[in-house]
């Protein structure tokens, strides 16, 4: 089997002072609208042996890192910076229970206020691995 290196980046960063919980409500909210604003990402459906289908997922590997509140910010303003397809998630987004109230939340703050627990990024592999400079790889 062929190792393939993929062009583009597939990131989430999480600030390291999550529970366990947010860290995965976070992350699968992040990159939940991904697949529609970069339909290459997603790959083919699946299907098991007995013909059931399955779902596509993304076609490439999704790398999860973790950084402090500075770090995030850091992160979030490069990736701005850079142009890079940027997901983000704020802790107002804990106290919120459906869509409206999420975009009414993070519209209510100004960019550089924005209380920031996760980000996720996508782009050319090279621009990501600068943009997260002084992440770390999730444990």
């Amino acid at each position: 089997m062929e190792n393939v290196r993929f062009d583009t980046k597939i990131a989430v960063l999480l600030r390291a002072d999550l529970q366990t919980w947010q860290r995965l409500n976070v992350t699968a909210f992040l990159v939940s609208g991904l697949g529609t604003a970069q339909p290459e990402v997603i790959g083919d459906p699946y299907e098991d042996a007995d013909a059931t289908i399955y779902l596509p997922m993304f076609r490439q590997p999704l790398l999860v890192f973790e950084g402090s509140k500075e770090v995030l910010r850091g992160v979030h303003g490069k990736a701005l910076a850079r142009g890079l397809r940027t997901a983000v998630f704020t802790s107002d987004l804990f106290t919120t229970g459906n869509d409206r109230d999420n975009r009414a939340a993070v519209r209510a703050v100004g960019t550089d206020s924005l209380d920031l627990v996760g980000v996720a990024v996508y782009g050319p592999r090279n621009v990501v691995d600068k943009v997260l400079k002084g992440a770390r790889m999730h444990p």
